[in-house]
């Protein structure tokens, strides 16, 4: 009973503040104030950096005044990925106090934030996060009085920017409030122009679908490739439009293409935990797989979360000596979990209780609070800049493929996402080799199978530096991809796309580890899409061309069940 009323409790707490711990908030700043409070040096040392802030600022002032303000010596310049106040207006009076003023006390807010003796690293993150969300909300260019660009635009336009702006405002409004999907997404429709790469669903249980492509080449590889995607996402990120799909180029290059095709689930899946996306997830494909092409090894390929599943299915199978997978390729997926980046700051025992108290009385997590949680991670891009565009400058960015995808969000199962957290982000189970798979741990030490591994140079979700970790927990070979662009766009990097690049390194089974600071500093670099260089990877790892397999194999019990790309991926 007690702890019946306290989950209630706790749901009604979630709600009030957005999914968001107060209690993990409240303990982080009060550390930090604590600690802030019994460090005289520390605040000696601010104190000086804000004296000296004010000096370069009134010397900044005084320059202005004298030279004008195209000739005075900046005080700071903005972070090379700060592209906020990039516009040459920026620089005419009084603007240029206001957002030198602004990037001053950013820089004071940084350090006062860190380095304060005995403050929890975790709570010296959320100080750091806390403050600069803060900041952002008073930055001059989010307001119309103090952006130069926005006042220019409503003086040449006579106030029909801030018109423009207001119906927009309006209807993202009367949107959230109807649960309608953003403007334009109505021109992408799943198996019409996204999703539309041509298949069969060829295995429906609980939880997937399992989708095979038709081949388009005479002959194909040997080897099939099975593609294990997030359940945070709808699989179609990796075939979005006929341009940009992965997976029309894989078919396209002459390989037999599967992929799985997640339920969304609902209160009825609240109950559907990690064991059951490997068993009816990952061990239901390869066993279909293996059915339709029989006798043949499998490339076996997981996106984020997905990839992590795979590399828990692949060390379970390495344990129990099933050898049915010829390789294994992760893209921006984490195996282990002590620096997750960014996205560590919502998790916390206080975070997960939070959550697991919200999701047990709807059994399971919402898109929207997942979404809201990015938002925040990266909040100038995803939030504030648009709210710019569109509110102050009248301008709405017109809908593209991976907008669309973006926005047609799922959710996701009490119990896994429950587990998910505790299991590898709290404890980091996986890497420290007790993640249990039927009663037994798994060590990601027993893949010996050749593995090829993407990371994404801006990535949120998976930084990079994390996914990078593989190198020191199996021994296997590993070929490793940097490449530019963050979780999604660093993926769907297909060839053409201008502004790609990458750089590339083999490091042999059981060969010496390399910090990723000196990989990045001589693994080789190259211009253009890394999608080449997987297809040159997989192909040779595979065997000589033959006849391509028949679609599904209705005697042995997987009957073409629909076109591509099936029932589930249409689920609201």
């Amino acid at each position: 009973m007690a702890n019946a009323i306290d989950s209630r409790a706790h749901a009604a707490l979630a709600r009030a503040f957005s999914s968001i711990s107060p209690h993990s908030s409240m303990l982080a700043w009060l550390d930090w104030a604590t600690h802030l409070a019994a460090s005289p040096g520390k605040q000696a040392e601010l104190a000086r950096l804000a004296h000296d802030q004010n000096g370069q600022l009134v010397e900044y002032l005084l320059q202005c005044l004298v030279a004008g303000p195209g000739e005075a010596r900046a005080c700071i310049e903005p972070p090379a990925h700060d592209r906020r106040f990039s516009d040459p207006a920026w620089m005419a009076w009084p603007f240029n106090l206001m957002h030198q003023s602004f990037l001053l006390n950013q820089q004071w807010w940084e350090e006062a934030a860190r380095g304060v003796w005995g403050v929890e690293p975790h709570h010296e993150n959320l100080v750091a996060f806390g403050a600069r969300q803060w900041l952002d909300v008073f930055s001059p260019g989010n307001h119309l009085a103090t952006n130069p660009v926005a006042l220019k635009r409503t003086l040449d336009e006579g106030g029909a920017n801030l018109m423009r702006g207001f119906a927009y405002f309006l209807d993202n409004a009367q949107r959230r409030i109807a649960q309608l999907p953003p403007p334009g997404t109505d021109d992408f429709v799943v198996g019409k122009n996204m999703a539309a790469t041509p298949g069969k669903v060829v295995m429906r249980n609980r939880l997937m679908e399992l989708i095979q492509y038709t081949p388009t080449t005479d002959k194909v590889h040997p080897e099939p490739i099975v593609i294990v995607p997030a359940w945070i996402m709808k699989y179609y990120i990796l075939d979005l439009s006929a341009h940009n799909s992965l997976i029309k180029y894989l078919v396209d290059n002459g390989h037999t293409v599967f992929c799985i095709s997640w339920k969304n689930p609902g209160s009825e899946e609240r109950n559907l935990g990690m064991d059951d996306y490997l068993e009816q997830g990952i061990q239901g494909a390869l066993t279909a797989v293996n059915t339709i092409v029989p006798e043949r090894n499998i490339h076996a390929v997981g996106y984020c979360l997905g990839g992590t599943l795979l590399a828990i299915a692949a060390a379970a199978m390495a344990r129990d000596n099933d050898t049915r997978l010829a390789s294994m390729t992760l893209l921006a997926a984490q195996t282990e979990f002590s620096e997750p980046g960014e996205l560590a700051l919502f998790i916390d025992e206080s975070q997960v209780s939070l959550l697991e108290a919200q999701m047990d009385t709807r059994g399971y997590l919402r898109a929207d609070q997942m979404a809201g949680a990015f938002q925040m991670l990266n909040s100038y891009d995803l939030l504030w800049s648009r709210m710019i565009n569109e509110y102050l400058l009248g301008e709405r960015r017109p809908m593209f493929d991976l907008m669309a995808w973006n926005a047609d969000a799922t959710r996701m199962p009490a119990k896994m996402h429950s587990q998910y957290l505790r299991r590898l982000f709290l404890n980091d189970d996986l890497s420290k080799g007790r993640y249990p798979v039927k009663g037994r741990p798994v060590a990601l030490g027993n893949l010996t199978l050749p593995m090829f591994c993407v990371g994404t140079q801006t990535d949120h979700v998976a930084p990079w530096r994390s996914v990078y970790k593989l190198h020191y927990l199996v021994p296997a070979e590993i070929t490793f991809v940097l490449t530019s662009g963050g979780h999604n766009a660093g993926i769907v990097s297909e060839p053409g796309r201008p502004r790609r690049n990458y750089q590339i390194e083999t490091r042999q089974a059981r060969g010496a580890y390399i910090a990723p600071e000196e990989w990045a500093s001589t693994a080789a670099a190259h211009e253009g899409s890394w999608w080449p260089e997987w297809q040159t990877w997989l192909k040779a790892r595979s065997g000589e061309m033959i006849k391509p397999p028949g679609m599904g194999a209705p005697s042995n019990g997987y009957k073409l069940l629909g076109d591509a790309p099936g029932t589930y991926v249409k689920e609201k």
